[in-house]
């Protein structure tokens, strides 16, 4: 068993990693996919659906009766801007569309934020953008975090990528695992299996979350080629 199958069994195992990204290619390397998760453990968080808004996805109460503090539960994962492709996992997805739609950078717009407000788990930031028209870079993860979960020390880390491992991707969560507070995701995005087509990652990606944690995933493949994109979503409520 190689270490992409050997994490994709340790995600397997984890009831909960909290929110997710991965950012990957095709083993015939036509496409990419960017694939992301919510979880929950509160029922506030637990209230959650992703829904489609012409290029862009949100995150909505299910039930609006429920719904507590909508400040970093309610936001848009996924925004398109031209041949930018953007998934985060909070409204820093605002923050990284309008500084490229004003001619700034990722880089720019990641450096502007810092981990989320959340005491005690001062949940980490994560980003991901592909750039189909830049020759430097097909890709970038960020995380902004803290240092050993002290708010005093904020850091970010940028991982760029000017090409990708055919059938590989590369993951990035919020925690590494449950806990309290809950222990931030650490060291380098992991290599994890992409499979040739959006719905079995989709199917696979979401078998392989705790069902009891799992509330929301998506996929978007992106034909190189033709730039096309297209989108898959499953919501734990419907």
């Amino acid at each position: 068993m190689n270490i992409p199958e050997n994490n994709f069994n340790s995600l397997k195992n984890n009831s909960y990693p909290g929110r997710g990204i991965i950012v990957g290619l095709s083993s015939d390397s036509k496409t990419i996919f960017q694939i992301y998760w919510i979880m929950g453990r509160s029922s506030n968080s637990r209230n959650r659906i992703f829904v489609k808004e012409n290029d862009f996805i949100k995150t909505q109460a299910f039930d609006d009766s429920k719904l507590e503090d909508p400040s970093l539960i309610i936001y848009y994962p996924m925004k398109k801007y031209k041949n930018y492709h953007i998934v985060t996992n909070g409204d820093q997805t605002d923050t990284i569309y309008n500084f490229l739609s004003n001619g700034k950078t990722f880089e720019d717009a990641i450096n502007t934020r810092h981990f989320e407000p959340d005491v005690p788990n001062f949940t980490p930031r994560i980003s991901n953008i592909i750039a189909l028209d830049d020759e430097n870079f097909i890709c970038k993860l960020s995380i902004n975090k803290t240092l050993n979960n002290d708010s005093n020390y904020p850091v970010t880390y940028i991982y760029k990528y000017k090409h990708l491992i055919p059938g590989i991707g590369f993951l990035i969560t919020t925690y590494m695992q449950d806990g309290n507070p809950l222990p931030s995701f650490s060291g380098e995005p992991i290599h994890i299996p992409i499979f040739d087509d959006i719905t079995t990652n989709l199917t696979s990606y979401w078998d392989c979350l705790d069902p009891e944690n799992r509330i929301s995933l998506f996929v978007k493949s992106i034909d190189i080629a033709s730039k096309s994109d297209s989108l898959s979503i499953v919501n734990k409520f419907s």
